[in-house]
């Protein structure tokens, strides 16, 4: 690798990492805080949550990567322009690939990096997490004796256990119930229990009263000696982590279990989900060479009509949410699933024939127009507030 190259491909892949770690960073935030509640509402420790919270790493990277790449590889191409260097490369005679190939290596090696993630450790850091929830909210004794707090067991559910008893025991159970609609069910009882018998689990509750609301307004109160509150239901639901297409090993979607209830309703989902895999890894390259037309040829600053980092990002927005289109309709079309590969693809042939024909790709003109109107209001008005900001206290400072 020649040295002018090194020095592309290093410059690159610093903004890359960059670019990368923050990006990482505010979409695993955004993740990671939607989860906060298995330890606000399910009684977890602290430990089990950052477990959860480092599992969601893997499923975000396929995510962030192509974006990575392609803000880095617009960035650099972007400042050697204004620093005159590509310039200088074109007049010593390098040929275009003197450019091309340092963001071919990083694409390459991208797409690689997303490959490796996406099918070999997304789905086993899936499979984990969706087990850590199932056996949180399985785990009905860890959510209710904590003494004198309210645990909300599943929507319209809710238990408070006043004191834990010697022997398993519970003392000063409360329990409300509506989630059936129109009828609120309250029970209080001085002690009870969870028992498990084979496949049936009951909070059994004695010398208590149950009160029932309807809809009209019509309240009963019962009392009871011994009442059993079925939790069966409950723990059928959520005592077993139920497998997915997207928890699923790529070699187990190749050859899936004919048997697997999931696959007897909708078989079409697991070809859907490796189809997903297998072109999604495409994106780094094809973001690559977008940057690339965009930002890869020696321009006048006078021909810039907006920053070609805007450009690059604008149109790989518009691409990635074209394959997120295409991934949405191949639940009920099955021929979108070619579309998956044909828009990376695609794009990243329209893009190698901008640059072999040195056409720039730019966004349409209305779209910069508008875009331009937009910074330049957003900068007018950034001066307005600054010039208010210092009137006022020049103002203060007289009085």
């Amino acid at each position: 690798m020649k040295v002018i190259e090194r020095y592309i491909l290093r410059r690159m892949l610093l903004l890359f990492l960059g670019a990368l770690a923050w990006t990482l960073a505010i979409v695993w935030t955004t993740q990671v805080l939607a989860r906060i509640d298995l330890v606000t509402d399910g009684g977890q420790s602290a430990l089990t949550f950052f477990e959860v919270a480092a599992l969601i790493i893997p499923t975000v990277i396929p995510i962030v990567v192509p974006f990575a790449v392609a803000g880095a590889v617009a960035q650099t191409l972007s400042g050697m322009n204004a620093d005159s260097e590509l310039v200088v490369i074109n007049a010593a005679g390098a040929s275009r690939m003197t450019v091309a190939k340092p963001v071919l290596l990083l694409a390459v090696a991208a797409s690689i990096f997303c490959f490796v993630i996406q099918n070999g450790v997304e789905p086993y850091a899936r499979q984990r997490n969706r087990d850590l929830i199932a056996e949180a909210r399985a785990d009905f004794l860890s959510l209710v004796i904590q003494e004198g707090t309210f645990r909300k067991i599943e929507d319209g559910l809710f238990v408070q256990v006043g004191e834990r008893l010697p022997g398993n025991r519970l003392a000063g159970i409360f329990v409300a119930d509506s989630r059936e609609e129109g009828i609120d069910l309250i029970y209080y009882a001085k002690t009870g229990a969870v028992v498990d018998r084979s496949d049936t689990k009951a909070l059994l509750m004695n010398d208590g009263v149950v009160q029932r609301k309807a809809v009209g307004g019509d309240i009963s109160i019962v009392h009871f000696t011994s009442y059993a509150f079925d939790l069966s239901a409950f723990d059928a639901d959520t005592g077993s982590a139920v497998r997915m297409p997207k928890d699923q090993t790529t070699t187990y979607l190749l050859n899936p279990n004919r048997n697997d209830e999931v696959y007897k309703k909708s078989p079409h989902l697991y070809k859907n989900e490796l189809n997903k895999r297998f072109s999604e890894w495409l994106y780094p390259i094809a973001f690559a060479l977008i940057a690339l037309a965009v930002a890869g040829d020696a321009k006048s600053h006078r021909e810039a009509r907006i920053h070609p980092l805007v450009t690059t990002i604008c149109i790989a927005l518009f691409v990635r949410w074209m394959g997120y289109f295409a991934e949405g309709q191949t639940k009920t079309q099955p021929l979108f699933n070619y579309v998956l590969y044909a828009v990376p693809i695609g794009m990243a042939l329209v893009s190698v024939w901008c640059i072999r024909t040195q056409r720039a790709m730019e966004l349409p003109i209305g779209w910069v127009d508008a875009i331009n109107a937009f910074s330049g209001r957003v900068s007018r008005f950034l001066t307005d507030l600054r010039l208010r900001i210092s009137n006022s206290r020049i103002g203060r400072g007289s009085v």
